[in-house]
């Protein structure tokens, strides 16, 4: 006669129905009666209960049902492993205790391999023991609140972090709102602070945040002022001479005590820039700081970066050795080593300086890949496509990367067009920045990215880059604006570009009505751009009715007074030196 095997009911308090109990009982008296074959499943509990049962079947029994309605009660998921009928159960509960020597079975209904994964599955087997011999206790522990929670963490926190920072214990952050960090750019040691001092710090910095929205939010509504307010004005006579009276240089002592510091620290620890400057530029240095510490915790918490592990620290790169600034997702064999080594060429990327020397050897290329467009003295640009070079310019992107925070392309480059600038000398053509250009863009964008390497910077390169874009725009006949967001350099250079173009337009503007689209039409700046420099330049005004562009004189004076001063040195694009024809379809 075939076992009939039965699943138990389970109400929506996670109990037994009372007809399901009966029907197991009837089924247990029946096939005990036909001298059936029978199997156990036995959890520890029961199993310990039966050794002490000491001959009591009833009791037993009764105590096992208890256990299995107990571990009922305890969640969906252990209700489901044990779905199983106990018509299985044997009611001869010692005989079984004393032959079966197999081990009991975990919720999962897997047999487990070690004592710890028996304490896993049954976190609380002792309480379940006190639960089967005391009946009162049945009804009284149903809902199980007494068990507790277990904790969970964050799955980026990682307990063997530790500050990099010599001495420092890890406690306290930069920002005054974290209670622990794990990098130098929190690590209030570093920067020859304490913890107790960063939370006051920061309580004042809210403080003042909070005053200011207040401020701005009551003045919303108002009139906005062309002209600086008196507040604004008195602020800035406060400031002026907060930075006059600053100490002009360091007494004797002070020298001595920094001296000692950078000798005793080195560079584990910032330097002491007390004295150094007006408190007031050193506070602003503070503020900066700890907002800039506050955005790299929250890029470790949604893990974009990973500090100590998978950032490219430094990059050899021709005869420079450069500090990156952001991650650049280059593979991981590469990125965890922390240094890279880039052929300044072909922009291939090596692990080792044996490597580069050999590739450097071999290497074929003087210049980047494409045809150079411009030439003047010892300044080209280079149009690449990225269609036709796609790895050349995967590895621009790459390493521009390392220097932008926007910057979100890296491997799809077939729709963009290249202008990599260079600087030739006799070992070749030196990359000094480039700017990318989509071939098909409908919102006339003539910049999607632009990037001057370190080692050019704050030489006019950049200037150059937007002179030579702002030209392709005016061959194509087209206005052109960047793609947005600009990082803070680009944002920086743009609108120093857009104020002396605008300048050198008035200064040889002989009429007297000025149009902004007529502007625009000759400069090939967006009318967009050219309204916010007017209203940062307070040249825009409203009257009557009417909006009037001002020719400010003290402003084109001294724009004028710069560009003599400049004189010869003065790097500009020539547009007689362009040999370029608009690609077709664009």
């Amino acid at each position: 006669m075939p076992r009939r095997r039965q699943v138990r009911n389970i109400g929506s308090d996670g109990t037994e129905d009372s007809d399901s109990s009966a029907e197991r009982e009837q089924t247990n008296s029946s096939e005990s009666d036909g001298n059936m074959p029978k199997r156990t499943r036995l959890t520890r509990a029961s199993l310990r209960l039966s050794q002490s049962s000491q001959g009591k079947e009833s009791h037993g029994m009764d105590a096992l049902v208890m256990n299995q309605n107990l571990h009922c009660n305890c969640s969906k998921s252990i209700i489901l492993s044990y779905s199983v009928s106990v018509a299985e159960y044997t009611p001869d509960v010692k005989r079984v205790g004393d032959h079966d020597e197999s081990p009991p079975l975990t919720p999962t209904g897997n047999a487990p391999s070690s004592e710890s994964e028996l304490d896993i599955s049954s976190p609380n087997a002792s309480h379940d023991e006190s639960v089967a011999k005391d009946p009162a206790l049945r009804d009284s522990d149903k809902d199980l609140s007494h068990r507790p929670k277990r904790r969970r963490c964050h799955e980026t926190y990682n307990f063997n972090m530790k500050c990099p920072t010599p001495g420092c214990n890890s406690l306290g952050h930069l920002t005054g709102k974290h209670e622990r960090h794990f990098a130098v750019s929190g690590c209030p040691l570093y920067h020859n602070l304490s913890a107790d001092e960063c939370k006051v710090k920061a309580t004042t910095r809210e403080k003042h945040e909070e005053e200011s929205k207040v401020q701005e939010e009551s003045n919303r509504h108002a009139t906005r002022h062309q002209m600086p307010t008196s507040k604004q004005t008195r602020y800035k006579e406060q400031v002026t001479e907060m930075r006059k009276g600053r100490n002009s240089g360091l007494p004797k002592e002070q020298k001595e005590k920094y001296m000692e510091h950078r000798q005793s620290h080195g560079n584990t620890r910032e330097p002491l820039l007390e004295n150094i400057t007006s408190e007031y530029d050193l506070e602003l240095f503070r503020k900066a700081q700890a907002r800039a510490s506050e955005d790299l915790e929250k890029l470790r918490i949604q893990g974009q970066i990973t500090e100590g592990s998978n950032m490219i620290k430094t990059i050899l790169f021709g005869r420079y050795e450069l500090d990156t600034w952001y991650h650049s997702p280059y593979p991981e064999e590469y990125a965890r080593l922390g240094r890279l080594y880039v052929c300044e060429f072909c922009l291939k990327y090596m692990k080792s300086q044996t490597i580069l020397r050999r590739h450097m050897a071999k290497c074929v290329w003087k210049h980047p890949p494409g045809d150079e467009v411009y030439r003047k003295g010892a300044i080209s640009v280079f149009e690449v496509d990225g269609k036709k070079n796609k790895i050349y310019c995967q590895n621009l992107c790459l390493l521009a990367k390392l220097f932008l925070d926007h910057k979100t392309l890296y491997y799809d480059v077939e729709p963009f067009l290249f202008y990599v600038m260079t600087e030739a000398d006799n070992t070749g053509c030196h990359l000094v920045g480039y700017f990318s250009k989509e071939k098909n863009s409908f919102l006339n964008y003539n910049v999607s990215c632009i990037l001057t390497m370190p080692q050019y910077m704050r030489q006019g390169f950049g200037k150059m880059l937007i002179d030579f874009s702002y030209l392709l725009s005016k061959v194509e006949e087209k206005v052109g604006s960047p793609e947005r967001p600009l990082s803070d350099l680009g944002l920086i250079s743009y609108r120093s570009y857009w104020k002396e173009v605008l300048l050198r337009y008035m200064y040889n503007f002989q009429g007297k009505e000025i149009s902004i689209k007529e502007i625009s039409q000759e400069t090939a700046v967006n009318p967009v751009d050219i309204v916010s420099t007017l209203q940062s330049l307070q040249m825009l005004k409203y009257w009557k009715g009417k909006h009037l562009v001002l020719k400010r004189q003290d402003l084109i004076d001294e724009w004028k007074a710069k560009e003599t001063k400049r004189g010869s040195n003065n790097k500009t694009i020539d547009p007689s030196s362009l040999k370029w024809t608009p690609p077709k379809g664009t």
